[in-house]
């Protein structure tokens, strides 16, 4: 298997596989087919069998896959088996929110540092993280030895703030400003702008309405 052959809708199917077992493992569900498991993620059964060949073949013809197994095979392909240190640039509402999520923990991923300009907010307490200045935040960052950094900051100011991060080590960055942000090939961009997606979800709502559906 060579990663780069695996499309990249593929990778993308994972962590929604994923999820549905670890829902399944919580209920005691030992085996599920590939049938059962398409109609709990809603993508077609043909489709995740060709997803998951691409890294084995992990069910037993006539039986399905073993859920456990499939669960921690899926981990150990996502990297979620080893801990990942993150920090988070931008202490708004949005920063704060995502420091707040518990769920980061149960994937390995743990908010180290969270930094921010504003004086009135540096200082202060988010859940039991301090915020920080950015003055520090390269030291911080290698000090933490993160590789995964998430910026909440406004568009004007995201591209200084991801260029400071690579610099301090940062490999894999999770954008949610709305700027377009330009880095080395080498670093991971996910761009996840909450507007686009609302703006999709009320043109499709729009369209549905003015036909009556």
């Amino acid at each position: 298997m060579k990663s780069f052959k695996i499309p990249r809708t593929t990778v993308e199917r994972l962590p929604i596989y994923y999820r549905a077992l670890l829902g399944m493992e919580k209920r005691e569900i030992e085996v599920i087919s590939s049938q059962a498991l398409g109609e709990r993620t809603g993508i077609p059964s043909a489709q995740v069998r060709k997803d998951l060949s691409y890294y084995g073949e992990f069910g037993r013809r006539g039986v399905g896959y073993e859920v456990s197994i499939l669960r921690r095979h899926l981990q150990k392909i996502l990297g979620l088996e080893r801990d990942w240190p993150m920090v988070i640039v931008g202490a708004g509402n949005l920063g704060r929110a995502l420091v707040n999520y518990q769920g980061f923990l149960r994937h390995g991923l743990e908010v180290r540092a969270v930094f921010d300009s504003d004086p009135r907010v540096i200082g202060t307490y988010i859940h039991n993280l301090r915020v920080e200045g950015p003055e520090i935040m390269e030291q911080r960052i290698q000090e933490e030895e993160a590789h995964l950094g998430i910026i909440a900051v406004p568009a004007e100011a995201a591209q200084e703030v991801a260029d400071r991060l690579i610099t301090a080590g940062i490999r894999g960055i999770w954008n949610f400003s709305p700027e377009h942000l330009r880095v080395p090939q080498e670093v991971i961009l996910r761009n996840e702008d909450l507007s686009v997606g609302l703006m999709a979800l009320i043109y499709h709502l729009n369209y549905s309405i003015d036909r009556g559906d």
